[in-house]
């Protein structure tokens, strides 16, 4: 099968190009520098970015299949920069490039909470892209929607090392899931296998606990066996992010984000939908990797 993979070699995109070896790989990545990594697993890279739709087009011509996903485009710190905005031209890169190359078959990476058009904060990233995709009226797609990433955690590790806790406007006895790159990546990997559906929803999920939970987890971890993860009211996180110097506009959006959550409301689509299998790594597995960067810092 000939498969077209965005996301160069990154958190998903390596386990994934390593899992599908047997297919016929292009990797497409916005680096000179990664053409050898690229090659080195067997698949042709090519170079170019997400948003330039005839390149797109272009590099899914003759592809069975094509995995899309939204890149780390822009810096939450850059005061300049229109998330939205960059996410729309993604969207609209993908969706022409794949009408112009003929594709048929589309696994996009998305994300729980994707089909909340309102009060979803910066998730609504996700619905924007899906609306986008969903317009290729005869293209079948997947849309696979992840729960939260366990690496996510690793921006309280400043916080954790200055106050003793992990601090947001979610915690305490509120629902926390977590998931694993490479239990996407092989979610991804078995989807493929399966025969086409027009249109269908994916959750990966690698674990379920409160935050409360995850806090001791990751506390054991690092020696803190007491660390707690305190909720915040909304204006308390707002600051504390503009404080850290995050672009408000998107601040905002991360509170109103964490606020979806703890009101129950970004995990209500899953939760009916919940997968019957979660991925292999669980939380304590990843704390092992969450003490090591601790300790780096």
């Amino acid at each position: 099968m000939k498969i077209v993979l965005t996301g160069s070699l990154g958190h998903i995109g390596l386990p994934l190009a390593q899992l599908l070896h047997e297919h016929e790989l292009t990797i497409i990545t916005s680096k000179e520098d990664k053409k050898e990594a690229i090659k080195a697993l067997g698949a042709t890279p090519a170079v170019g970015s997400v948003t330039d739709a005839a390149f797109l087009a272009k590099t899914f011509s003759g592809a069975d299949l094509v995995y899309t996903m939204i890149p780390p485009i822009v810096n939450y710190f850059d005061p300049h920069v229109d998330l939205f905005a960059e996410v729309q031209k993604v969207a609209d890169s993908f969706t022409q490039a794949i009408k112009h190359a003929g594709v048929k078959r589309v696994i996009h990476l998305s994300s729980i909470g994707a089909h909340l058009e309102h009060g979803s904060g910066l998730i609504k990233l996700h619905y924007i892209v899906e609306q986008a995709l969903n317009t290729l009226t005869d293209v079948d797609i997947t849309f696979m929607r992840p729960v939260g990433f366990y690496y996510n955690l690793y921006a309280f590790i400043g916080l954790i090392k200055q106050q003793g806790v992990i601090a947001s406007n979610t915690g305490g006895d509120d629902i926390a899931t977590w998931v694993a790159p490479s239990d996407i990546a092989a979610a991804i990997a078995d989807e493929i296998t399966l025969p086409a559906s027009h249109r269908k929803v994916r959750y990966v999920v690698s674990d379920e606990i409160t935050c409360n939970e995850t806090a001791h987890i990751l506390g054991e971890a690092i020696g803190m066996p007491d660390l707690q993860w305190i909720t915040l009211t909304n204006e308390q996180y707002l600051q504390g992010l503009i404080a850290a110097g995050m672009q408000p506009t998107i601040a905002q959006g991360m509170v109103e984000m964490y606020a979806c959550a703890h009101e129950g409301h970004l995990a209500a689509d899953y939760f009916k939908n919940r997968p019957v299998e979660f991925g292999k790594v669980k939380l304590k597995d990843f704390a092992q990797e969450f003490a090591i960067a601790f300790a780096a810092k």
